[in-house]
């Protein structure tokens, strides 16, 4: 097979590059395209050509692999000849042109981005901060993001027609391998080396594809239908832009480029998305001058069905008209909004727009709140009506036709408030106010109450009723009803009750059913002295340590410990430690030995319960610890104060606080040597005792006593002679 080398006319390229660089492919509304001037400066910003250069170096590509690639794609060679490789330190390299930078595609790489020449989409930034609409579907076009790119890039539909300004790729394979980027010229060409001009424009891809195996056949022997060893593929890499109008009823209208691919919706999110004055039932789209099709976006926005938007074409006017008949549904539906309604509608179908009724819909009556119509405003006549529809059965809305302005109320069901209710108080499981229904009993509200709680008194109930005369001030009458056995829901298999012991009820049948009247108050007693288990704790010298439960509310200190199988040999009684947490109360010094001496005196306390009591060991010895010489033990001596324990230990060191020393004895009690004047009073350590003696801080200032003794002097002298100069 001959094959006649590429033609080296850049020409096609070229053409695609001024139309990816000067055309505003996402152009802003009204924006007109950069001048000459501005895009020659931008051209020229200086480190375009290191770009350039970078990024050829990291495509992997040897210089012969990048001239080879150029010339099959119709460029000279020796385009990017001067971006290969390392540059010479002080060269200046060349500027990069047009040619240059679509020369970088045709090697398969990415465009060089052009900070300088920013692509504004046009597609307007959401306002902050604005309430959401009261009417449907005005608030699912406004948006957060600063952009709404159209899609360039990707597959497109076999039912896609080609244009001025798509790019093509046409790549053979085969006996060549050979890759070309074919822009669609305004007149709908495309130039195919070797192979001329190919009238493409309103053709799809497989129209395109049947017209190529005739004219590639024609120069590739190798291209045929049957036994081909020359194969091709034509697809879409970029898809053009198209310049449509919206106006109307949307926030920013104007003119805007968007997609080939692009949509009325497209083009409604581009502009913004419609006003509260604009009609989401009949959106236009106007081709030609002439009606091209009518968008319903109910159907979009109620069920996603986007059946009835077209594709749009440069030229294509989409027009948003003000609305028309509408209707506002509040109260217990799904989506209360305001809503538009078309020719035919009626209450139905707007509460259906609405998602039906709420779970708490009354489902009786809906009121349709209305202006009167100016005919019928005559003297004396109401501006405003109000039309009572009554619902036949739950769901079924009579056909109930609307005017404009009409406002739906659908009532929901009462609070708990604000309907009949009963209430239950005491010994059950769940207090609280419960609906009334006619024939209700005291023992359905007990089960709706979940039944009662151990400990209820369940021999008799009261009952309180709203008095039937209330000219005395009276709130309430109170009756007393029976109460039986049958109230104990919490039993086995076998009928028996399971839960706590107490006092006996009446057999079941023994009393009858009482019927409630409504906002009665049930109290259920609890029984007179009930109360579960009070636990107390006694650790240490005991024979038998643990927790023990209270027989009654006035076992003692001795009664516990006795329980507790008495004191071991071992244990030191002077030492108890009592804490009660009941109150707060914390430690309470405890007297036990002269408890056990004497029963009745106050020492043999009540216990509470939680309280908690410890009998130590016996320890023969004295701590002294802190600001002495020789910290540690000394063993106990009958009738040996302070002193002695603490010259034992050394003696105070150099920075004790002699005045401040503690005595924490075994039962927890803490005692502090006090001194007033030369009299001081020393606490007396016991076994098991604990002295300690603080530091004072060795920057605290000294008392000068000679100064200090000097001014009393002083003062004494200079007193004397005052009082004898006025004796004279």
């Amino acid at each position: 097979m001959k094959h006649h080398p590429a033609l080296g006319s850049p020409l096609p390229a070229l053409a695609g590059a001024l139309l990816l660089v000067l055309t505003p492919v996402f152009g802003r509304a009204q924006q007109p395209p950069p001048s000459p001037a501005q895009v020659q400066q931008a051209l020229q910003q200086p480190g375009l050509a290191d770009v350039l250069r970078q990024r050829i170096g990291q495509s992997g590509l040897t210089p012969d692999q990048v001239r080879a690639r150029l010339r099959a794609s119709g460029y000279p060679a020796t385009l990017l000849d001067a971006y290969l490789g390392e540059g010479l330190p002080g060269q200046a390299l060349a500027t990069p042109g047009f040619q240059e930078l679509a020369a970088i595609q045709a090697l398969g790489l990415p465009p060089v981005d052009q900070p300088y020449l920013a692509v504004d989409t046009g597609f307007i930034r959401a306002r902050g901060g604005d309430a959401p609409s009261r009417v449907f579907g005005v608030d699912v076009f406004r948006r957060s993001t600063t952009q709404f790119l159209p899609l360039l890039a990707g597959p497109v539909p076999a039912d896609y027609r080609l244009g001025a300004g798509d790019q093509l790729v046409l790549i053979l394979t085969g006996d060549v391998e050979l890759t070309y980027a074919l822009p669609v010229t305004r007149e709908g060409f495309i130039l195919i080396p070797q192979v001329g001009q190919v009238f493409v424009s309103n053709l799809t891809l497989d129209q395109l594809r049947r017209v190529l195996y005739d004219r590639l056949g024609r120069v590739y022997s190798g291209v045929r239908r049957t036994n081909a060893t020359t194969r091709f593929d034509i697809t879409v890499s970029n898809v053009r832009a198209n310049q449509v109008y919206v106006v109307g009823e949307v926030a920013q209208p104007g003119a805007y480029q968007v997609s080939s691919l692009g949509t009325a919706l497209t083009a409604l999110y581009a502009a913004g998305g419609v006003t509260e004055r604009g009609n989401l039932r009949a959106v236009e789209v106007r081709r030609g001058g002439k009606p091209a099709a009518t968008l319903d976006l109910y159907a979009y926005l109620l069920r996603g069905d986007t059946r009835a938007d077209v594709r749009l074409e440069t030229g294509d006017v989409v027009f948003v008209p003000v609305h028309g008949l509408r209707a506002e549904v509040t109260g217990a539906v799904t989506r209360p909004a305001i809503y538009e309604l078309r020719a035919g509608e009626t209450l139905e179908d707007l509460v259906e727009a609405a998602g039906g009724f709420r779970a708490d819909a009354a489902l009786r009556r809906i009121a349709v709140h209305r202006v009167t119509p100016a005919p019928q405003r005559g003297p004396g006549a109401y501006a405003r009506q109000v039309v009572d529809v009554e619902i036949d059965a739950p769901g079924r809305i009579p056909a109930v036709a609307l005017q404009d302005g009409d406002s739906v109320v659908v009532d929901a069901v009462p609070g708990l408030a604000e309907q009949l209710y009963v209430g239950i108080a005491g010994m059950v499981q769940k207090p609280g106010a419960y609906p009334w229904r006619p024939g209700m009993t005291l023992r359905d509200l007990v089960t709706l109450a979940r039944g009662p709680r151990i400990g209820a008194e369940l021999r008799e109930a009261e009952v309180a009723r709203l008095p039937a005369d209330r000219a005395r001030g009276q709130l309430a009458t109170t009756i007393r009803v029976a109460l039986d056995s049958t109230y104990l829901f919490e039993r086995d298999v076998a009928g028996r009750y399971v839960g706590a012991a107490g006092v006996s009820f009446p057999a079941g049948g023994a009393a009858e059913d009482v019927p409630l009247e409504p906002f009665d108050n049930v109290l259920i007693f609890r029984q007179p002295d009930f109360e579960l288990q009070r636990t107390v704790t006694i650790l240490g010298e005991v024979q038998y340590p643990g927790t023990y439960a209270l027989k009654a509310k006035d076992d003692r200190l001795l009664d516990l410990i006795e329980r507790a199988g008495n004191l071991t040999p071992r244990a030191y009684a002077e030492g108890i430690r009592f804490v009660r947490p009941e109150g707060n109360a914390g430690r309470i010094n405890i007297d036990l030995p002269r408890a056990l001496r004497e029963p009745a005196s106050r020492d043999n306390i009540i216990l509470q319960p939680g309280d908690e009591v410890m009998i130590p060991e016996y320890l023969p010895s004295v701590k002294i610890a802190g600001a002495v010489n020789s910290p540690g033990s000394v063993l106990w001596r009958r009738g040996a104060g302070l002193d002695y324990y603490l010259s034992a230990a050394g003696g105070f060191n150099r920075l004790a606080d002699k005045g401040h020393v503690s005595v924490r004895f075994a039962n927890g009690e803490v005692r502090t040597r006090s001194k007033f004047l030369f009299v001081s009073t020393d606490p007396s350590p016991g076994p098991g005792s604990e002295v300690f003696v603080p530091s004072r801080d060795p920057n605290e200032a000294k008392t000068d006593y000679v100064s200090l003794f000097g001014a009393i002097a002083q003062i004494l002298a200079s007193t004397v002679a005052i009082i004898v100069v006025a004796t004279r």
